[in-house]
């Protein structure tokens, strides 16, 4: 197999070479380590590359390739794992200056979950300054987009994104607290799976409510099997759900039966809610608007009803539950950060704002989200999946992410669609259907019952055969050396 193709063969493919001794571990990551040191200066994906400890790791899973039918699924394969979570050994800086030397003694849970599945790792991906924003860390730089390098990969998982999609690493691990999986995904044209909350053990403290973490891949077949990877409970967690019927991969072909689909392309005007720092407003682009149609026509195709429809989901007036929820966690452990003075002008805006609003006005917020969300969910009564974009419009220039005093310009792509579903704790994914007339990807959402992955997975792997989008590269992936 050509190196080209090798670099962009999905993880699962990966792994069976490996098993079958058509590729050995230390080649592969050697390719992977080839491409990342041609590549990534024109993209930033990683703010630290394990090249010597991922070239031991490999050598050392040679050694146990005689095992090949008692090797875990993932056995020799890379992987990229987000700059906010820990791993033993290997510097993680949680996209700040000041923990530009923290190299953690422990891995997190999902990062012992991925090594025991037989991931290697081969970098640390490029997120904001506590996963908070677009992907453009003020002491790291901005991660770039590998089909248009002047434009971003929203946040905060941009560095997984673009990774996976420039043929960096054939898969890797996100993290999303409003959309931080899946905003990337769509505007790099890769899978981006959200799982149910629950649904992943979460290690975040104060954060475990919003925040899940999930597989950015190529395939929906992949993410799948990841999930499987990372499913599962810790006693101690706030949050369970329940287990699935039989594993996630076993869902990718399964027929879903007949289903009921809504699907929506916009929410109209929405007024930004008050003392957000992000403007959920942006009007959905008519391309978009197309894609979505065109995978509900595609679902409809299948033999599901498919009704324009949606839910009353309170629009902008939660985005503060979802941003200040987000934050309150990392104002909770304000003893162990830095000085205010030395991050990042989003961070201290943010923390300042916080720690200056009332407790009765945080809860009020906060429950009341809650309240909506119960409502919101009773919409799937009447329906099994919802459709609906995962960005508004193309993502935008580098140039345009800040303001003079570098906060978030007010005129971001981003669209109120992602949020919301981490306060529902629902299973969410975005799949790369299409792209614009500038050739930039686009990424359509589906949204399923609690805990209800299974469906999920069987309708989006029903997409990928309807609207394939697997011989889509972006050209600077494709740099010969």
């Amino acid at each position: 197999m050509l190196d080209q193709e090798l670099a962009f063969a999905s993880a699962l493919e990966l792994a069976g070479l490996v098993r079958n001794l058509q590729i050995k571990p230390v080649e592969l990551i050697e390719l992977y380590l080839a491409r990342i040191e041609r590549i990534d200066p024109h993209l930033n994906c990683f703010i630290t590359v394990a090249a010597e400890l991922a070239l031991r790791e490999a050598s050392r899973a040679e050694r146990d390739l005689h095992k090949r039918h008692e090797l875990p699924p993932f056995y020799g394969v890379p992987i990229g794992i987000k700059d906010v979570t820990d791993t033993a050994g290997i510097r993680t800086t949680l996209g700040s200056a000041e923990f530009r030397d923290r190299v953690p003694e422990q891995d997190s849970y999902v990062v012992s979950r991925l090594k025991s599945a037989g991931f290697i790792i081969v970098g640390k991906t490029n997120t904001p300054e506590f996963a908070s924003g677009c992907t453009d860390p003020v002491a790291y730089g901005p991660c770039r987009n590998p089909w248009d390098t002047e434009r971003t990969v929203l946040g905060s998982s941009g560095g997984s994104a673009a990774a996976v999609a420039a043929g960096l690493c054939p898969i890797a691990q996100g993290s999303d607290a409003g959309g931080s999986i899946r905003l990337p995904a769509a505007v790099c044209g890769v899978v981006g799976l959200k799982p149910s909350r629950g649904r992943v053990s979460n290690e975040m403290p104060g954060a475990e409510f919003l925040v899940q973490e999930g597989p950015l891949a190529r395939t929906v077949a992949d993410a799948s099997a990841m999930l499987d990877c990372l499913e599962g409970q810790v006693t101690g967690d706030p949050y369970w759900a329940p287990p699935p019927q039989r594993p996630f991969l076993q869902e990718v072909g399964r027929d879903p039966g007949h289903l009921r689909i809504a699907y929506m392309t916009g929410l109209g005007k929405l007024e930004p809610s008050g003392g957000s720092l992000y403007d959920f407003s942006s009007a959905t682009s008519p391309d978009v608007a197309d894609t979505v149609r065109l995978a509900a026509s595609a679902l409809a195709n299948q033999g599901h009803t498919v009704t324009e429809a949606g839910p009353n989901w309170g629009g902008a007036e939660f985005t503060n539950a979802m941003v200040w929820g987000h934050t309150a966690s990392w104002l909770a452990l304000e003893d162990e950060l830095p000085p205010l003075d030395t991050l990042d002008p989003i961070q201290q805006h943010s923390l300042s704002e916080l720690s200056r609003l009332k407790l009765k006005d945080f809860l009020t917020m906060t429950y009341g989200a809650v309240r909506r969300a119960r409502q919101v969910v009773r919409f799937w009564d009447g329906f099994d999946i919802l459709l609906l974009p995962t960005v508004s419009g193309p993502p935008n220039l580098i140039s345009e992410l800040r303001d003079e005093k570098g906060l978030p310009a007010r005129d971001l792509n981003i669209g109120p669609f992602c949020f919301f579903w981490n306060i529902t704790g629902q299973p969410a994914i975005s799949l790369p259907l299409s792209q614009d007339s500038a050739g930039l990807p686009i990424g359509v959402q589906l949204v399923g019952r609690p805990a209800d992955e299974a469906t999920l997975l069987r309708v989006s792997a029903q997409l990928e055969l309807a609207l394939p989008w697997a011989q889509r590269r972006p050209a600077l992936a494709q740099m010969s050396a």
